[in-house]
């Protein structure tokens, strides 16, 4: 995708992101801004994947899960902020035609992803709480790997199909993407070609990927605050209360600007608050996933200091 030949014989190799402005004065604060972002979220969740995996006290669904949104989410930073980084630190806003559609193509298959991994947690956390009886017995091992491997496979299905008909557009200029990363709709509006078929998938397989699991996942967290209510001692439901509803304020975030930027219909005046919305969840959520999800978790917490006793002790 490195050379794209138009109707003029003219090739355009490399697009331009406009990002958050042209300020010289915000460049350097938005750089180190950003790099402490990346630099907290990439070691918040890289502890989290080696906790997973090394303390068999996290073997069981609910860290499974954990782990692969963190191993999810490390990819997810990674397809975005270095390329961004690199753009504060240097003025050079150029990516290749074909780096912008390897952009595009990972950041949406880990989005969709995110998105049924997300509706598999809140599932997990649903028949944890709502059906403790049966827990074992409905969330195999089988289950929960399956549950994973299906929010992978739906992610790289979706936009195998997306980028299939994108390949198929020209690019005769203009170049310019009023954004900070190569985000479908903008990349779509810069084609020469007749779009309607792309955008009409674009939207559909939003809208399919997003509202039915934004849905699903409300529905388990109603479930599991109605369970909650019914807790005799006021401590359980206050303890309960407040890990259900940190992961519902992270949850709601996550949806709300996914659905706001993808799912609702686009107008020219609302183009800066698309890209306000999504710094949500391109930045944020994976800042604040670790937190809210599993370093506020108590058994997080314990296997976080035995890996730091081990350590001391080896020494």
């Amino acid at each position: 995708m490195e050379h794209i030949e138009t109707d003029n014989n003219t090739a355009i190799t490399a697009f331009i992101l406009l990002g958050f402005g042209n300020a010289p004065a915000l460049q350097i604060p938005l750089f180190l801004v950003f790099l402490i972002i990346y630099s907290v979220t990439m070691t918040g969740n890289i502890i989290i994947i080696v906790l997973v995996i090394t303390d068999h006290h996290l073997h069981i669904p609910m860290y499974f899960f954990l782990g692969n949104l963190s191993c999810l989410e490390t990819f997810y930073t990674s397809t975005l902020l270095p390329r961004m980084l690199a753009s504060f630190l240097t003025g050079d806003r150029t990516i290749s035609v074909g780096g912008c559609f390897i952009q595009l193509y990972c950041f949406g298959t880990l989005v969709v992803a995110e998105c049924y991994l997300l509706a598999s947690m809140s599932y997990d956390r649903y028949l944890a709480i709502c059906k403790p009886l049966q827990y074992a017995t409905l969330m195999s091992r089988r289950l929960c790997f399956l549950l994973s491997a299906i929010s992978w496979i739906c992610g790289i299905t979706v936009m195998t199909l997306v980028m299939s008909l994108m390949s198929q557009l020209k690019y005769c200029g203009p170049r310019k993407i009023d954004h900070f990363f190569c985000e479908l709709t903008p990349v779509i509006n810069l084609s020469s070609s007749d779009t309607t078929l792309v955008t009409l998938v674009g939207l559909t397989v939003s809208i399919i990927d997003t509202v039915p699991s934004c849905l699903l996942t409300l529905l388990s967290y109603i479930c599991i605050i109605a369970a909650i209510i019914q807790i005799p001692s006021s401590e359980g439901r206050k303890k309960a209360f407040s890990t259900c509803s940190s992961h519902l304020i992270v949850v709601s975030i996550f949806y709300g600007s996914l659905i706001f930027v993808y799912a609702l219909p686009k107008k020219e005046a609302l183009r800066g608050v698309d890209k306000i919305f999504s710094v949500f969840y391109t930045v944020l959520t994976p800042l604040i996933n670790p937190l809210i999800y599993s370093l506020r978790n108590k058994e997080v917490k314990k296997s976080l200091m035995r890996a730091v006793n081990k350590c001391g002790i080896s020494k």
